[in-house]
């Protein structure tokens, strides 16, 4: 789950950058709720709540990459901005982290 100011331009950015389709849902206030069903994981988008679920309080999720510089070069200019790394963790593994355009931080972990 991932919390945002707008989820459902949140989840149209994901939707494009994962070549997936976005199910909405719209509750009687009117807050939107989407997801995506990616390789049997679904990524949801809630409306973010700065008392119950802030912006950027979701965990951090890492994406498996078949090339992690090659993937983290397209995400920033799709519009990421960088967090932390690229790193070389335990085994071998190169891991990074970018920011969404909503604030939203994830990981990339590749070759």
């Amino acid at each position: 789950m991932v919390f945002a100011d707008d989820p459902d331009k949140s989840a149209r950015w994901w939707a494009d950058q994962l070549n997936a389709r976005v199910h909405r849902h719209v509750d009687p206030r009117g807050a939107v709720y989407a997801w995506l069903n990616v390789a049997g994981v679904e990524l949801g988008f809630h409306p973010a709540d700065p008392d119950r679920n802030p912006k950027g309080g979701s965990p951090v999720v890492y994406w498996q990459v078949a090339n992690l510089d090659q993937a983290r070069k397209r995400l920033l200019a799709a519009g990421c901005t960088h967090h932390r790394g690229p790193i070389t963790a335990e085994s071998g593994r190169r891991i990074t982290q970018l920011a969404d355009p909503f604030g939203t931080v994830f990981g990339l972990e590749g070759p």
